[in-house]
């Protein structure tokens, strides 16, 4: 109900279009589609807006486990585990975070196209959030590009990371030794990596940090680079990951996801979503630095 801004104005086409603008941020490109379908109706002092039309979801479902850490009618966030894709990479093999969406919203009765907002490495484990509608993904997409999505990550190095390291700002290009790696490069792409949190224990640290960009293996290159590579991350030099008695041994790089803040799409209430680190980093995190939460 946009109130007196519309019901009041002597063209309210004009006064719902602005109104959807302004107030909703609604972006040019929706807004257009939804004049050209008709998805945009007056009546009496209320508005009514199409913005959940039914639509596939662009890739087959396949069921799996999935946790949900947050869901709502315009975003959906879930903890993706390690081993597993985001979202296909071209080989036709595995089942990817995107699959398991596609199958979450079948299994609810939801007609919606799976569309993943950021994505993680295969073996990072952390939260994923997905729009639920085009207008979701069009304010989240520009939220990605204006750097107001924050994600904190939990990384477990070697050695002791000194306090004076706060910021890790280095270009980021193509190993061209190594297809699948990346290395810090002049010519590269900027990247920024903020140190915003620590414990430093004998021989290792566990650093919280945040993304300024958002580089392939961004963390775990930058880490390397100041040589602090993350435990298990054996394409970047980590050591390997201490075994720990009657827990899961960590067979990855000991990087996870552990928050995902945001605002929401449509009322703009700022979100801070946890997600609870997995046991294979709580049982590295015990046998190195000696806790267990």
């Amino acid at each position: 109900m946009p109130g007196r801004s519309v019901t009041s104005a002597e063209d309210k086409g004009e006064a719902i279009d602005r109104w959807l603008k302004e107030t909703v941020r609604m972006p040019d490109k929706l807004l257009a589609r939804l004049r050209r379908e008709e998805g945009i109706q007056w009546r009496g002092d209320r508005l009514r807006l199409a913005l959940f039309p039914p639509r596939e979801p662009g890739i087959e479902p396949v069921w799996q486990e999935l946790e949900v850490l947050h869901e709502d009618d315009f975003c959906l966030v879930v903890h993706k585990p390690a081993g597993m894709a985001v979202h296909p990479d071209g080989s036709g093999s595995g089942v990817t975070l995107d699959h398991a969406v596609a199958a979450y919203y079948a299994a609810s009765g939801e007609n919606c196209a799976v569309r993943h907002i950021h994505r993680l490495d295969k073996d990072t484990t952390g939260p994923v959030l997905y729009a639920k509608n085009e207008f979701a993904q069009a304010v989240l997409d520009e939220a990605m590009r204006e750097k107001t999505i924050s994600r904190r990550y939990a990384a477990i190095v070697r050695g002791e990371v000194p306090k004076s390291l706060t910021v890790i700002d280095q270009p980021i290009g193509r190993d061209r030794h190594h297809a699948g790696r990346r290395r810090v490069s002049p010519g590269g792409q900027p990247a920024v990596t903020r140190i915003v949190g620590r414990e430093v224990w004998q021989g290792a640290s566990l650093l919280h940090i945040e993304l300024e960009t958002g580089r392939t293996h961004q963390i775990r290159v930058h880490l390397s680079h100041i040589g602090h590579p993350l435990y298990g991350d054996e394409l970047y030099g980590g050591p390997k990951a201490p075994e720990v008695e009657g827990a899961r041994p960590l067979l990855r790089q000991a990087l996870h996801g552990e928050a995902l803040r945001f605002a929401h799409p449509w009322t703009g209430e700022e979100l801070d979503i946890a997600d609870p680190w997995p046991d294979d980093m709580l049982g590295l995190r015990h046998v190195l630095g000696g806790s267990s939460s």
